[in-house]
């Protein structure tokens, strides 16, 4: 009851959050750009946390954001991850001014080309740090989801958005290309190039009816509010389930993506091979839902 699932613009029914989230959990490392808490048991809520600027990403954002989900996959207490945005927007994009000051100065074109290529290597790293987290995460989009913010949300397991939001590859007007996942993830996630094409050649908006319709996003809901309690059931519901398993089930997904049939196959057969050994299965196929933290 969460959510709508529509292609017309305007929600059917509307689900507010009616209740504060509870913080539960143990406190982690404090970033400056981020606000974590657990609103469930074993559910981490990471929110980026620059409401004034619309979450615009500096330097020192993308580094708190690498650092907070090598953290989080670490974490035995944690299960399951939602990527959120305080304020009026999910994510505004890169921050210009930021990263501009930090630009070489040196004179030899080579040097600076080597440096550019140093920074942007840094912050792909930040961002494939979600794809390479061993806990699923789930993208909450609300307001506006632009440059960026695609990129980072491309490296999601479950995208979710409100009714309102939208998103936009806008690289290519401020002249560059989309540098750190958009243009390699999205394809895949949505299984037409030439739509992706179109999505970043253009710089065009793209509303929540189309992204549920062409598989960016697997669910809409009414506002923010909404679709945060229902990312929070859904990673709760993940959380209750084998965390072997669940991990399990997203490093092959992942590896599955970018290899054959056959390799995929052959990996998660070694995967499981070594894994029905454990306590997990019998457990699950007895009833039993307490599972142990890895």
């Amino acid at each position: 009851h969460y959510f709508i699932q529509s292609n017309l613009r305007k929600p059917m029914f509307k689900t507010t959050l009616k209740r504060s989230l509870p913080k539960l959990g143990r406190c982690l490392t404090s970033y400056e750009f981020l606000k974590v808490e657990c609103p469930a048991p074993k559910v981490y809520n990471v929110q980026l946390n620059r409401p004034e600027k619309r979450n615009a990403i500096t330097l020192g954002m993308w580094a708190d954001i690498g650092k907070c989900f090598d953290e989080l996959s670490l974490l035995s207490d944690c299960r399951a991850i939602i990527l959120s945005g305080n304020g009026k927007m999910f994510c505004g994009g890169i921050d210009l001014a930021s990263f501009i000051s930090v630009m070489p100065t040196c004179s030899d074109s080579a040097h600076k080309s080597l440096h550019i290529l140093h920074g942007i290597r840094g912050m792909q790293d930040s961002f494939t740090a979600l794809e390479k987290c061993r806990k699923p995460v789930i993208s909450v989009i609300h307001g506006g989801c632009i440059g960026g913010g695609v990129d980072l949300v491309c490296g999601s397991d479950i995208r979710l958005m409100s009714a309102d939001a939208y998103l936009q590859v806008k690289e290519v007007d401020i002249g560059i290309v989309a540098d750190v996942g958009t243009i390699q993830r999205l394809p895949r996630i949505v299984g037409n190039q030439s739509l992706v094409n179109e999505y970043c050649l253009t710089g065009r908006r793209v509303y929540s009816d189309e992204a549920a319709r062409v598989g960016i996003v697997s669910r809409v809901g009414v506002d923010r509010e909404s679709v945060l309690e229902g990312a929070v059931a859904l990673a709760a519901q993940i959380a209750a389930k084998s965390p072997v398993a669940v991990q399990g089930v997203k490093s092959n997904l992942v590896y599955s993506r970018d290899h054959t049939v056959q390799e995929g196959l052959d990996r998660v057969a070694l995967w499981n091979s070594a894994m029905l050994l454990g306590a997990d299965p019998a457990r699950a196929m007895s009833g039993g839902g307490d599972f142990e933290d890895p």
